[in-house]
């Protein structure tokens, strides 16, 4: 079993592993009610296991077989009450940008540890009989007293003709982008100084089972004062939950998002990381499927502002249900799925 901490007691062990150098790996979660600060020289790997900056894509091998996969997606008439209500707080300025989630039932022959194994992703984790991510969006990385951030708002998908294009003018992905950007340099400016945006808004393709999706990020970065390592703990705790999967102004948006999201997020949306002795790698715990009991959710979501279309955002929700299989079986499998709505028995890999 892995043990979950209180807040205050991670928070402490993460400040004297830093201070004394030990790495370790960390993982919160977006309440900030159960972390796990975990020594790398004490990990188990048959209950836990991470990946971080993998360099060469996974190529499967061609006799290996990839499972017909079906999701079953919340209606689109549940999606647009949780829609107008985050839209009814956005009208009377208790929000600039939501971030709205939810979870999605999926079907699959495959184990958490089957898509941790084969999926190709930046950032994975595995906790056994509990979650799988695999996420392509960096938190903060600390080296040499630099922290940075690169929060990653906006996305396309990559086949649509001109989506380069349309995802760089559209007006309502560049008020979410601008807002995050905003958002992440006051949190940073918590913690650091002389507190700046090193590259706004640059583009990246991120592969998919169903092909590929562009998104956006941004580069910001802070120096950390002296000593910063005796307070790692301080530091990341102080800048959670991530503003890119909550929302500005954070506080008021947190407490909108727990009154539209019919579940608890859990591990969703949080973080998790690696600290080597010297330097700290972290990522955003999107792309997160979940195991409960028998079942498997998929949990996805987007940011809503006052530009917001709720038919575009439900689509965006569906189009990160994917699983990053670099596979040429690809598209033999997963072609059609049984159920007459265009939101049900949806087939992915």
């Amino acid at each position: 079993m892995i043990e979950t901490l209180s807040k205050q007691v991670a928070r402490v062990m993460m400040n004297q592993y830093g201070s004394l150098g030990i790495p370790f790996l960390f993982v919160i979660d977006f309440e900030m009610d159960r972390p796990i600060v975990l020594r790398l020289d004490e990990l188990d790997e048959r209950l836990i296991r991470y990946s971080f900056n993998a360099k060469e894509e996974k190529v499967v091998s061609p006799a290996f077989q990839v499972p017909q996969t079906e999701i079953f997606p919340v209606s689109f008439e549940e999606y647009q009450k949780a829609f107008n209500l985050v839209s009814r707080n956005i009208q009377e300025g208790n929000t600039y940008l939501t971030n709205l989630t939810f979870p999605t039932l999926i079907k699959t022959s495959w184990t958490l540890q089957d898509i941790y194994q084969q999926a190709y992703a930046k950032y994975k984790l595995w906790l056994k009989d509990h979650f799988v991510i695999f996420s392509p969006e960096p938190f903060v990385h600390i080296e040499n007293g630099v922290i940075a951030s690169f929060p990653m708002k906006g996305t396309i998908d990559a086949s649509i003709p001109g989506a380069l294009e349309i995802l760089e003018t559209d007006i309502k992905e560049r008020a979410e982008h601008a807002t995050i950007v905003d958002l992440i340099r006051n949190d940073l400016n918590k913690v650091a100084t002389r507190v700046g945006v090193e590259r706004y808004r640059y583009f990246e393709k991120v592969k998919t089972g169903r092909g590929a999706l562009i998104q956006s990020s941004s580069h910001i970065r802070g120096q950390l004062p002296e000593g910063y390592l005796n307070i790692l703990g301080d530091i990341l705790f102080e800048l959670l939950p991530a503003g890119s999967v909550t929302g500005a102004p954070k506080k008021k948006t947190v407490e909108i998002i727990k009154m539209a999201e019919p579940y608890h997020r859990g591990y969703y949306t949080g973080v998790f990381g690696v600290f080597d002795g010297k330097n700290l790698e972290s990522a955003v715990s999107i792309r997160f499927i979940e195991q409960n009991e028998e079942a498997l959710w998929y949990k996805s979501g987007g940011g809503i502002t006052t530009f917001s279309k709720s038919e575009a955002e439900y689509k965006e929700l569906l189009d990160k249900v994917y699983l990053p299989i670099n596979n040429h079986l690809n598209h033999e499998h997963g072609i059609a799925a049984p159920g007459n709505h265009s939101a049900q028995g949806w087939i992915f890999v």
